[in-house]
Order: C-alpha cells, then sequence, then structure tokens
C-alpha cells in the first residue's frame, strides 16, 4: 500500500488542517526519536504558507517522513524488538521468590485495584491541566496541597471551575469508580488472560481490542492502531504505522495488569507488557509499559522504592531516554526533600514533551513515589499536582502503593467513597465489584504460576 494512497484516504475522512497538524506531530515525534527533521520542517512551512495549503507538498513532506535519517548526535539506544531490547538492558533480578499466603495475596491485589482506582478518579477532574492551574484552583478553596479529593469550587469562581460534567467525581458526591480508560485496560488485561490464557500475544490483544472496546472510547495512539486494524495493518505495524503517538502515554497506562498477574516475576510481566505495548506503542512508549509492569511484579516481595524503580529499570534500555528521565528524578528526589523542587526540574529538563507523553508522565509518577514515603494519600496527591496527564498519573501511583500495602491498609478516606464499584465501556464490565476483579485476578496469577 503506497504511502500516498493511505495519506489521501485521510484527508477524504479529516480535514486538510487536522492532516497538517498529523504531520507537525510526526515531525516531532520523529525529532524526539532522534531523526533529522530539520529538511521536512522547513517544506511543511513551505506548503502552509499561501492561503491554500499546497497538497502535493504536503504529500512530498508526508513521503519524505516515511525514511527518516538519525541524527549522528543522537546519544540514545532505543530498540524496538524484545530480543534487543533485552540486550540492552541492565543486570537485574528477573525473578524473585513471592510465596506469598492466598489471603494476603488478594489483599495485595485488591490494594492494587482500589489504588489505581482512587488514583485515577483523584486525577480525573484536572485531566490535561497544568500545576499552576491545579494550585491556584486549590488554594482558593483551601485545599492546597491536596489531601482529599477534589472540592467543588463556589459557584461566583467559576473560572477556577471544572468541566460541567466533572460533579460527581468531586469530593462529597463520589458514589463509585466512574468508567475512564486508565481502568478499562486492566479490566480488558484480565479479561484477555481468562478468554486466552497466559500466553500473551499482540495479535490476542488486537482481537480483545476490536472485540470489547469501543472505538470512540480509545484515543491518540490506541485511536491511530484500532483504525490500522481494521485496515488490515496487524502488529507490530500497527503500533508505528503513521502513528505520531506511538511514544506517548498509551500503553504505561496499560501495565498494571501484567505486573499484578505475576507477582515477583517482573521479567515476565515485562514480556507480557511489550507484547500488549506492541499493538500501539513503539520504543519509550512501549518501555514505559515494561517499567511499570516489572516494578509492580517486583512490589509484591520488596517493599523499598529505590529498590523497586531499579527493577523496573533492569527491564528497559539502560541508554533509552526513559530509563535517563528516572534516574534523574531518582537523583533529584534525594537533592530536595520538596517535591515541588524536584518537579520544577522535571518541568525545564523534560517539559517540551507532549503533556500525554511517556516520558514526562512517568518522571511524575517516581517523583510521587520518591516523596510520598509509602503514604498512600500523599504519594497519590502529589502525582496529581504536578499536572500534565492527572488520572494517568495518580493511577499508576496508586496502583503500586496499593500493592505495597494492601487493601486492608489503605485509608478509608480514600477508600469508601467507590463502594467497591467500577464502571468501565470493555463489553461484560459495565458495572463490576473491584474485589471481583481482584479474585479473579488472583485466579489467572494461579494460572499463569502453572504455565511459566
Amino acid at each position: 500500500m503506497e504511502s500516498t494512497d493511505v495519506w489521501g484516504r485521510i484527508r477524504s475522512k479529516e480535514s486538510t488542517d487536522a492532516w497538517i497538524q498529523q504531520l507537525r506531530e510526526e515531525i516531532a515525534a520523529l525529532r524526539e526519536e532522534g531523526a533529522d527533521v530539520e529538511g521536512a520542517e522547513n517544506a511543511l512551512v513551505l506548503a502552509t504558507s499561501g492561503e491554500e495549503p499546497d497538497l502535493s507538498r504536503l504529500v512530498a513532506v508526508a513521503e519524505s517522513l516515511e525514511r527518516p535519517l538519525s541524527r549522528p548526535d543522537f546519544p540514545y539506544a532505543e530498540p524496538i524488538a524484545l530480543d534487543e531490547i533485552r540486550m540492552l538492558r541492565p543486570d537485574g533480578p528477573r525473578s524473585l521468590p513471592a510465596g506469598l499466603p492466598p489471603d494476603v495475596l488478594f489483599d495485595r491485589v485488591y490494594g492494587a485495584w482500589l489504588g489505581r482506582a482512587a488514583g485515577c478518579l483523584l486525577g480525573k477532574p484536572v485531566e490535561g491541566w497544568t500545576k499552576e492551574r491545579i494550585e491556584e484552583t486549590l488554594r482558593f478553596c483551601n485545599a492546597w496541597p491536596l489531601d482529599d479529593y477534589f472540592p467543588p469550587v463556589p459557584p461566583n469562581q467559576r473560572g477556577l471551575g471544572y468541566d460541567p460534567w466533572a460533579a460527581s467525581w468531586l469530593r462529597g458526591n463520589i458514589a463509585q469508580m466512574p468508567r475512564d480508560d486508565d481502568m478499562d485496560y486492566p479490566i480488558l488485561g484480565l479479561h484477555l488472560l481468562e478468554e486466552h490464557g497466559p500466553l500473551v500475544t499482540s495479535e490476542a490483544v488486537a482481537q480483545q481490542w476490536l472485540t470489547h472496546l469501543p472505538y470512540e472510547m480509545v484515543y491518540t495512539a490506541e485511536r491511530v492502531a484500532y483504525r490500522n486494524l481494521v485496515n488490515g495493518i496487524r502488529p507490530p505495524l500497527s503500533g508505528c504505522y503513521h502513528n505520531p503517538y506511538r511514544e506517548w502515554i498509551g500503553a504505561q497506562i496499560r501495565a498494571d495488569i501484567w505486573g499484578w498477574t505475576n507477582p515477583g516475576e517482573p521479567e515476565n510481566a515485562a514480556a507480557m507488557a511489550y507484547a500488549d505495548a506492541e499493538v500501539s506503542h513503539v520504543k519509550n512508549g512501549a518501555y514505559g509499559e515494561m517499567f511499570f509492569a516489572a516494578l509492580l511484579a517486583a512490589a509484591f516481595v520488596l517493599d523499598d522504592i529505590d529498590e523497586l524503580i531499579g527493577i523496573g529499570l533492569s527491564e528497559i534500555p539502560a541508554e533509552c531516554r526513559l530509563a535517563e528521565a528516572i534516574q534523574d528524578v531518582v537523583l533529584w528526589s534525594k537533592e530536595s526533600s520538596d517535591w515541588e523542587q524536584t518537579f520544577a526540574r522535571i518541568k525545564e529538563k523534560y517539559g517540551h514533551y507532549h503533556p500525554v507523553h511517556t516520558i514526562n508522565n512517568a518522571a511524575v509518577v517516581v517523583m510521587a513515589l520518591m516523596h510520598g514515603e509509602k503514604d498512600f494519600g500523599k504519594t497519590i496527591s502529589i502525582a496529581v499536582m504536578g499536572g500534565w496527564d492527572t488520572d494517568c498519573n495518580g493511577a499508576t501511583a496508586g496502583s503500586v502503593i496499593g500493592t505495597l500495602l494492601g487493601a486492608r491498609a489503605l485509608p478509608p478516606s480514600w477508600i469508601a467513597p467507590l463502594n467497591d464499584r467500577i464502571s468501565s465501556v470493555v463489553v461484560g464490565f459495565s458495572d463490576v465489584r473491584l474485589s471481583e476483579l481482584a479474585q479473579r485476578t488472583c485466579a489467572q496469577i494461579e494460572r499463569i504460576a502453572t504455565t511459566f
């Protein structure tokens, strides 16, 4: 299939302005990956400088982006294939003895589901906000620093308020965990394991998407990948074909189920995460999912945050941009006990990434883990107060601490409002109990343990 044909089909369905924006996003993605895109940038300026865009020049720009040249000064090694990733990862414990009694294992898994839900819900009203906007709103409500779900904003200050549909996500109004893609994906992963078994492949993941996820409920990289799948473009090409969002956060938010179902097995968790990520992401987009899956698997056995981060890093390339960002945050967090100082350094070095990119948001989660001192409320609050993809970051931070502490140790003020219920768009899971999901997850843990 010729690239010009595909771009032509996209133009027929979307406006030319949207196509130009996608070209800009592709140029940005290639620049971040180490490609020389100066010529393409200049050509795009020429193609869009007239009263009407020059479509022939736009096609030429699109075709040039199919054959990018790497910059010789790019200092990172970021392979795509799993065997090449493993060749470049640091040494690490690939397996750790878990041996948790069934009641303890259930408590930890239930804590993980609850923790992820609470962290996600905390960040949901301010998704996409900057730290400055979050702080201004909370200070007006006398609620900075955050230590509970977001409060309603008084009616006379709606300029600081939330979207109109956010009312049920705010303090005093919460009745359950509402639908969110950050929670859809662990549910979908659980159903995949139940239906397909422990030998997870990208083809099986893709089929789950097509049969159990509505297209309109997936976004950015996942939406492009979904469209690719419908058009017959299968993994791994589905994740990178005309997909400028391939290093954004979508895969990272799908990490949890692979870590939860592999207690003490970070290597296997990362391998399952890779198979999942391959449908829609490459490079740092995939590394983010592998990092957190491995970290979560180890969190059933170890409780030292430094050590857990090290195990997560041991499953991704040592010289990738994500590893550098995580190591920076660990160092900065040790140099200052003030998370705001750490965040300022994250923003200075990594704030150029899109607000839903993997690297800057993973840095915020690691910051929250380092400064949160294994206190659940403090950790998820820091993850959200930093801004950017707040529901994703709160969810991942909450999942880690929920796994470490277990359900019985989580503060009722965060957990009780959920009423053990969650809504999802995943077919067959429109209304289900979190405790049931935890029980079903434990069944898959046993199944995986007898397979590998």
